[in-house]
């Protein structure tokens, strides 16, 4: 059913509740038996990473903008509520996955701190409270278990463009008369701070250049929904942004990209139970490295016309691989969990080096409680395949972990149970279903 949010009105639960009705914790587990060669086709839905700093982006626009293509996971519900709490007039058709945003009614640029703790993406709206308002008042965000994430990087580089910045009690208060043109180093390419960044410098007076930007696929994605609604950015190598200040954006009309992350998570079903899994609107270009490691496991890819559509024909004897995480082009960090079930039953030692979060290995010890074999070692995880794994009670820890929970319940002999599974609602709309389809044995259990 779609439904209005009507602006500068709280939001109910009864709203929420119709937009989408399996957010409000009335899910309590994911049930997962064994699952042996899915096969099949399935489209995945846009790229949620995308879609919450798109979202963020509007609040430059006074009008009602479109998207399509949007997933209803939980992290985009939140990421509504807060465009609402702003005073947003917002119409979301979840059926069709098309989303109405008007912001023409947005006056408030604090946002409640209940809001700001549902997700680490929260921190995205301080760049285009910023630009348009002058002001921002948001508590620290929250969100996964995976590292610190600290959001210094944005703080630091708004202060060199004129933001004065107070933290009270984990309560950040932002503000600045104009903000400035600057020349922004980022010792790290973070996604965050590159996004945030940008969007505040589109409004801004003549030039602002970030140097050692992120450029992951969704990084680019913002930059096309910013130059669709009027904003002059140049991409410069290497891994540098020039913006050119605007006076005004416009709302737009904008098809979200596909999420290669729940691309990657169905050809890894694949792999992990010997079947064979097309995703015809994934693309390849995308993905480069990821699939590489998949085919040096042993796996067949084969990649469709210009790029777009992946098959994967699973071999039956998987080699070990070892791989880094780094930011894009290279292995992304967020199918790091995901390819290490895979992992644990492949024939051989593989090595994964976690370079991204310190705490993206939590999953580690519910794929040892299901008789996977892996030591870690600091930021480092050694892992010798078995013959098998074996059903049992796990928790999800963050949103890639459920998903490499529910790859090895796919594989494992028996039946495997997963709590935590909000997490899985946050990063996935209906993942379960697309494996349903592909021949999965899997389902959510619902509370009383």
């Amino acid at each position: 059913m779609a439904t209005i949010a009507h602006k500068r009105k709280p939001l109910s639960s009864k709203w929420k509740h119709e937009m989408l009705p399996d957010l409000e914790g009335n899910i309590e587990a994911l049930h997962v038996e064994q699952s042996l060669q899915l096969e099949g086709e399935v489209n995945v839905i846009g790229a949620k990473n995308a879609v919450l700093v798109t979202i963020a982006s509007l609040i430059l626009t006074e009008g009602k903008s479109i998207l399509t293509n949007v997933p209803a996971s939980a992290d985009i519900v939140q990421m509504l509520a807060l465009l609402h709490e702003l005073g947003a007039e917002i119409f979301f058709d979840e059926n069709n996955n098309r989303l109405e945003i008007d912001t023409t009614f947005i006056r408030n640029n604090r946002v409640r701190p209940e809001i700001m703790k549902k997700m680490r993406a929260s921190v995205l709206v301080m760049g285009p409270l910023l630009a348009r308002f002058g002001k921002a008042e948001i508590a620290l965000p929250g969100g996964c278990s995976i590292g610190a994430r600290p959001i210094d990087f944005h703080i630091k580089n708004f202060m060199k463009m004129g933001v004065s910045v107070n933290v009270e009690n984990e309560f950040l208060r932002a503000y600045v008369n104009q903000l400035k043109p600057a020349r922004i180093v980022l010792e790290y390419p973070s996604v965050g701070a590159t996004e945030n960044i940008l969007m505040a410098a589109v409004l801004t007076q003549d030039v602002t250049t970030i140097i050692n930007a992120a450029l992951e696929p969704e990084v680019i994605e913002l930059i096309e929904v910013l130059k669709k609604m009027g904003a002059l950015i140049k991409i410069l190598p290497p891994a540098t942004l020039e913006i050119r200040g605007v006076n005004a954006l416009r709302p737009i009309e904008y098809e979200i990209m596909p999420d290669r992350l729940e691309a990657g998570a169905l050809l890894l079903a694949a792999a992990i139970t010997g079947g064979t899994v097309s995703v015809p609107n994934a693309r390849y270009d995308h993905l480069d490295v990821f699939l590489a490691k998949l085919q040096e496991m042993g796996h067949v890819v084969e990649v469709g016309y210009e790029n777009k559509g992946i098959t994967l024909i699973a071999t039956e004897q998987p080699q070990a691989v070892s791989f880094r995480t780094a930011p894009y082009p290279g292995f992304p960090t967020d199918l790091q969990a995901p390819l290490m079930a895979v992992l644990s039953l492949a024939e051989g030692r593989s090595t994964v080096h976690e370079t991204v979060f310190e705490n993206r290995f939590l999953h580690i010890r519910e794929l040892q409680k299901m008789g996977a074999q892996i030591i870690v070692e600091g930021d480092r995880a050694h892992i010798t395949g078995v013959d098998e794994l074996y059903g049992t009670q796990v928790i999800a820890s963050d949103i890639r972990a459920s998903c490499a929970l529910v790859l090895a319940g796919l594989a494992a002999k028996g039946k495997t149970r997963i709590t935590g599974i909000h997490h899985w609602k946050r990063g996935y709309e209906a993942l379960e279903k697309k494996l349903q389809k592909l021949g999965a044995q899997i389902f959510l259990e619902a509370s009383n």
